[in-house]
This record gives C-alpha cells, sequence and structure tokens, in this order.
C-alpha cells in the first residue's frame, strides 16, 4: 500500500474516530508494519515537527531502523507520547478536584479505561499536594499509557478491526510495537517537563535525540534490514503475515528490543532495554490506583475466556492474556520474543 493510500486511510480514520467516539485520549495515527511492503521509510532527518493536534502532514510517519533498538514505528512513538500528555491532564485534574475516578477511551476505540484513586487517610492535612500531584501525575501516566496501548495489541490479537473492514491481526505484536510505545511514553513524559518549550516543540527534539543516541540508520538501511529477514520475520507483500512477534510487555520490569543481525553500521551494538514506569511514589505517598478495561468489543467473550474472568485488570490479567496468546502463536508456527 503506498504511502499516499495510507495518508488518505488515515484522514477516513480520523473523520470516523470523531463522529464515534469523539477526540478520546489521543488523534489517531495509523501504524506501520515494518516490513518493506508499501510501508513508508522516511529520512530520519526529516521527520517533521511533532503536531499533538490535527497536524496530520507536519510529521513524517512510517518506521525507522536503530541499531541499539532495531525497527521503531514512529506513529507507535508519537501517539504513546500524547495519551502520556493527555492523562497527565487528567490525572491532576482528578486529584486536585479529589474526584476518585475518570473514564477515557482511546480514539477509534470502543473500549473504557476505568481509573480509580484511593487518598492516604491524612490526605486533607497535607500541606504540598500540588507538587504531590505532580508527581504522581508524571509516575502514572505513562504507566497507564502502557497498559492502553499494551490493550490496543491485546485487541488486535484477538481480532477486533477499528474500522470495521481493515485487517489488524497481522500487526499485532509486530516486533516493534511494544517498544516504540514505551520510547514514547518516556518521551512523552519527558517533554510534559520541558519547561522551554511547548510539548509539540519539545517532542520533535527528544525524537530526533533519542534516535540519534539509538544510532538511527539511513533510511536505505532500514528497508534493507526489513528485507533481510523476509521469510523468517515476515512472508507476503500487500497485506504480509507476521511470522514473528515480540511479547516481552514489560512483567519483569523492562522492555527489551529485538535487534536484526548483520545491519551495516551497527556491529557490536547490544539492545538498549527500557525501564517500565512504575507507581511507587503513589504508594510512597499512601495512594493506590486500579485499572480495570471494560472491552466493548464483539471479540470480548474470547477474550473473557482466555482470562478467565469477566473484568479486566491489567495487572492481574494481562500475563494470563499474555500466555494464552503465547500458546496460540506457537500453534500458528510463529516465533515469538517474551
Amino acid at each position: 500500500m503506498s504511502k499516499v493510500n495510507n495518508r488518505i486511510l488515515m484522514i477516513v480514520y480520523l473523520i470516523i474516530s470523531v463522529l464515534i467516539c469523539g477526540c478520546g485520549a489521543n488523534r489517531p495515527r495509523w501504524g506501520y508494519l515494518p516490513t518493506p511492503t508499501g510501508n513508508p521509510f522516511p529520512d530520519p532527518n526529516k521527520l517533521g515537527n511533532h503536531s499533538s493536534g490535527i497536524g496530520i502532514f507536519m510529521e513524517a510517519a512510517g518506521i525507522v531502523y536503530t541499531c541499539k533498538a532495531g525497527h521503531i514505528d514512529l506513529d507507535h512513538v508519537r501517539g504513546s507520547a500524547d495519551v502520556t500528555k493527555y492523562l497527565t491532564e487528567k490525572i491532576n485534574e482528578t486529584l486536585r478536584q479529589n474526584r476518585d475516578t475518570f473514564t477515557l477511551k482511546l480514539t477509534g476505540e470502543w473500549s473504557s479505561h476505568i481509573v480509580t484513586f484511593t487518598y492516604p487517610s491524612n490526605w486533607h492535612q497535607v500541606n504540598d499536594k500540588e507538587k504531590i500531584i505532580r508527581e504522581i501525575s508524571l509516575e502514572a501516566a505513562p504507566y497507564l499509557a502502557m497498559n492502553a496501548m499494551t490493550w490496543h495489541e491485546i485487541l488486535t490479537w484477538f481480532g477486533t478491526r477499528f474500522l470495521g473492514f481493515e485487517p489488524e491481526f497481522n500487526s499485532a505484536f509486530s516486533w516493534e510495537d511494544v517498544y516504540s510505545n514505551l520510547v514514547g511514553a518516556k518521551l512523552g513524559a519527558a517533554a510534559i517537563q520541558d519547561n522551554a518549550n511547548s510539548f509539540d516543540k519539545a517532542m520533535t527534539l527528544l525524537i530526533y535525540k533519542t534516535l540519534k543516541e539509538l544510532k538511527v540508520r539511513p533510511r536505505s538501511v532500514a528497508i534493507a534490514a526489513s528485507k533481510s529477514v523476509e521469510g523468517r520475520w515476515y512472508v507476503g507483500n500487500f497485506l504480509p503475515d507476521t511470522k514473528m512477534r515480540n511479547f516481552d510487555i514489560g512483567l519483569d520490569g523492562s522492555i527489551t528490543p529485538l535487534l536484526i543481525d548483520n545491519v551495516p553500521g551497527c556491529e557490536d551494538c547490544r539492545p538498549a532495554a527500557l525501564t517500565m514506569p512504575s507507581l511507587q511514589s503513589l504508594k510512597d505517598y499512601g495512594f493506590t490506583l486500579t485499572h480495570e478495561i471494560k472491552p466493548n468489543v464483539f471479540e470480548q467473550e474470547k477474550i473473557f475466556r482466555a482470562a478467565g474472568s469477566y473484568k479486566i485488570f491489567p495487572e492481574k490479567h494481562y500475563p494470563v492474556l499474555l500466555e494464552f496468546m503465547k500458546r496460540q502463536a506457537h500453534g500458528k508456527g510463529y516465533s515469538f520474543a517474551e
């Protein structure tokens, strides 16, 4: 599929998403497979300006390759960062108003994410509430963003089609998705704390800086790296079947990217694992946070059966769902990292 066609589909997706779901927690971005089968591979020196608004044509979309993190999907990076920004604002608002809960949806998705807080018993006596709320927001936002972005991958694995017709199973847990999401969540939290620049400007600078640190390679190398794993990590052209999946969602506290062997300029590079967000400071201040997901999709009965529950809580049920998906992947003859 050409870049132009993908952009047209993205505009259609935006219009439909807003009509169906409202603005949601983010603006829709298309996302791409890391395969040279019509997916865009932008020049890493010309990535445009990040736009958390409707600036679809301000950003370069698609896949880049880095020596230390393998393929990175820029749309996943940008989308995860925007969700982190939204959640930071939502958590701030909720705690400042002493409310217990808020609900969000990712744009284009039917699932509801219900976030509930319990406050410490002495909260009404605390003097530095603003400092504590900001610290909690900056910690909890990327944690919840990762939960929400991982849920999107789970939905696509179970067959959810967000426009009703486009196939998405072939992209569920593709080898670059979850790591790209974590890069975005971390950059989003960092951009929020940049007092010298707007969020979008900070994200633009941080994306270039991070890709340089990860040793981003030229466009031609990124395409060649993808072609080198044809037949092993994917097969097919127009709708390639992804044979390599990455189920590392950070259950051990970090996510490790998948690297491709023998990429020019990447000799002796080791994968740059990233630490997952935690809720430690929230716990230190005496708060608790509960995240419940209501799927609200046609496939939810399959998900409930796989999870062994009619209520989905990421901390409890993601490990169960992950084991179910691994068994299915094994049955399909896929390879996967975990």
